[in-house]
């Protein structure tokens, strides 16, 4: 039986957890940290304060390598459900944001993307039989690499009957990158007072919070192809490609920009602006505008703009964090990528604690933990 329209829908009822699901990720972390010795033994080392970020790096001598492997998670089932709907393939977008989910996560610390690997498990061999969509999923893959200027080099495509199930495939990426020169590594040793907080747009909901997305639409009249604007149903909507923001960060560094730090805002939203561990206030000015699905989704779930803003990316899809001297040339650089940006907030003393002025929004330190 679906929900009533009018029963707010949390995103622990759609089934994510993250007070479950985050403590595992502290202990696997600490139990990691314990192997890092072991590239003693090559002659390198780990950069320790990459342990807890979006992506690990090691000292290799004349540079630091980067690496980080992302799954996409349930945004294909959307696709699949579209797909019987309108008789359209998605899978090209779907590609892209796969790679998004890593590429996003490696330049957090300043990395150069370089190599991708794919990772397409199927639940049975018949998966691979739908050419259209088969075909869909490497060019949108091929054409998110030439837009990263990355090299595919290779992946695994298994075929994992009872576990992945029937007609279904599980999606993940990894992606390798170089920290070169030294200088570009950006794990917050630089960030404090005064920085600027530039956020960049997002397309929609990109690839978080599609658990909660999907519950909404078995209680929508016309599931995925309910109209949230004319023209626009709510499928078509979740199904824009993950903007990749790494043409940006490249284009930030040949411009001579430093970046301090950077947050790609995905799971528990804009709480991802505390992900540092630093004691800092963070303080949001200037609120981009809400994509139409994402305020759709908070409007129909009956979410208050503290669980909105704290779960959905609410249009801004990654952070840069840059001295207030650079912040007017960070917004210009990614718009001339293509990416919508704003000047948006400044980083401040004090507790570390989150401010949405416009909002009237507070979330403090205890409100993410992932170390």
């Amino acid at each position: 039986m679906s929900s009533s329209p009018t029963t707010p829908l949390s995103y622990e009822q759609a089934g994510v957890n993250y007070d479950l699901i985050d403590p595992l990720k502290v202990a696997a972390q600490r139990a990691a940290a314990a192997t890092g010795a072991h590239l003693a033994a090559h002659g390198f080392g780990e950069v320790a304060g990459s342990r807890g970020e979006s992506a690990y790096v090691v000292d290799v001598g004349p540079f630091y390598v980067a690496s980080i492997v992302e799954c996409l998670g349930t945004k294909t089932l959307v696709a699949d459900e579209m797909k019987a709907a309108t008789g359209r393939s998605w899978y090209a977008g779907i590609a892209q944001d796969t790679i998004a989910m890593a590429v996003n996560d490696l330049i957090t610390v300043g990395a150069t993307p370089l190599v991708v690997q794919a990772y397409w498990a199927a639940g049975g061999s018949s998966w691979f039989a739908d050419a259209e969509r088969a075909q869909a999923l490497v060019a949108g893959w091929k054409a998110a690499c030439d837009t990263c200027g990355v090299a595919w080099g290779g992946g695994e495509t298994p075929a994992l009957a009872g576990i992945v199930e029937g007609g279904r495939i599980d999606l993940a990426a990894s992606c390798t990158g170089l920290v070169n020169p030294k200088e570009r590594l950006s794990l917050g040793e630089r960030l404090g007072p005064g920085d600027a907080i530039v956020l960049l747009a997002s397309s929609g909901i990109h690839a978080n919070g599609l658990s909660l997305a999907r519950k909404l639409a078995e209680r929508l009249p016309q599931g995925y192809l309910t109209e949230i604007e004319p023209g626009l149903s709510y499928g078509e909507a979740l199904l824009a490609p993950t903007v990749l923001y790494s043409p940006v960060t490249e284009a930030l560094w040949k411009a001579g920009v430093r970046v301090h730090y950077a947050a790609n805002i995905t799971g528990h939203g804009w709480r991802k602006l505390l992900r540092h561990p630093k004691a800092l206030t963070y303080r949001i000015h200037t609120v981009p505008p809400v994509p139409p699905v994402l305020k759709f989704i908070a409007d129909q779930a009956g979410h208050d703009a503290a669980e909105a803003y704290g779960t959905l990316n609410m249009g801004a899809g990654f952070a840069l964090f840059v001295a207030a001297a650079d912040a007017q040339r960070t917004v210009e650089v990614a718009r001339a990528c293509g990416v919508p940006a704003w000047a948006a907030g400044q980083v401040e003393a004090g507790a570390k604690q989150l401010f949405v002025d416009p909002l009237g929004l507070h979330y403090g330190d205890g409100e993410l933990n992932l170390r």
